[in-house]
């Protein structure tokens, strides 16, 4: 039997892209008590915006503001996600320290690349974690579940969790990207992209439509490549 550390660990290309998918369900979590880390690829610093600097500070400021247990970064490039062996091994080993029970990754269509790149990646390391001959001098651990959060593509979702208490905090988190998504201004030395123009409402309505099918005033949607197994309804 495993001996899992973290509840759920989250993976992201960039860091914001989980704040993005699902920082209210992330919340809902922590305050229930649940130990939840992220871990992001990239420090994103092909961002037309902000600085490496800025952008570490936004997501510690974030990682508080939503409870998180712990959060890394791979020091992946930018830009330079690939499917390679040496990527999947650093991947599959933050997997094997933390040990989740429950695993989150970026939807696997998504407008950018680095997003659906951060999906497969995820999706091999987790085969491979559970590989005891894989990496034999660290232990081995089996993810119970792996579900997929959405960026800026919203397909159908499986799952829908309400999170109607929880959304202002998601919001709190992604305002503390001041670099990413306040409007471009000469005092942020900014200029405008498509996610300081309007960005954060149109992911507040999404959150609205995705309750409405629901019959709730907030919801986040995750999908899953595999059944999702029920005892009883």
């Amino acid at each position: 039997m495993n001996s899992h550390s973290l509840d759920i660990l989250v993976f992201g290309a960039h860091p914001d892209d989980a704040e993005i998918g699902m920082g209210a369900t992330i919340y809902k979590h922590t305050k229930a008590g649940r130990q939840v880390g992220m871990c992001d690829l990239t420090h994103a610093e092909m961002s037309s915006n902000g600085t490496v600097e800025t952008r570490i500070q936004e997501a510690n400021l974030a990682s508080t503001i939503l409870g998180l247990a712990t959060r890394t970064n791979l020091g992946l490039p930018d830009r330079g996600l690939f499917m390679n062996a040496e990527t999947i091994q650093l991947i599959t080993l933050e997997i094997r320290k933390h040990r989740p029970r429950i695993v989150f990754a970026p939807y696997w269509i998504d407008r950018h690349p680095d997003h659906v790149m951060c999906s497969k990646l995820v999706d091999e390391a987790i085969f491979n974690a559970k590989l005891r001959n894989y990496l034999p001098d660290v232990a081995p651990v089996r993810v119970e579940k792996l579900y997929y959060y959405y960026i800026n593509d919203l397909d159908e979702p499986q799952l829908i969790v309400d999170v109607s208490e929880e959304y202002d905090i998601k919001m709190r988190a992604l305002q503390a990207y001041k670099t990413q998504f306040e409007s471009a201004s000469a005092e942020l030395n900014s200029v405008p992209t498509p996610i300081n123009q309007g960005f954060l409402e149109r992911i507040e309505a999404q959150g609205k439509i995705l309750g409405q099918k629901v019959s709730c005033t907030y919801a986040e949607g995750f999908a899953s490549k595999s059944p999702v197994q029920i005892d009883l309804f």
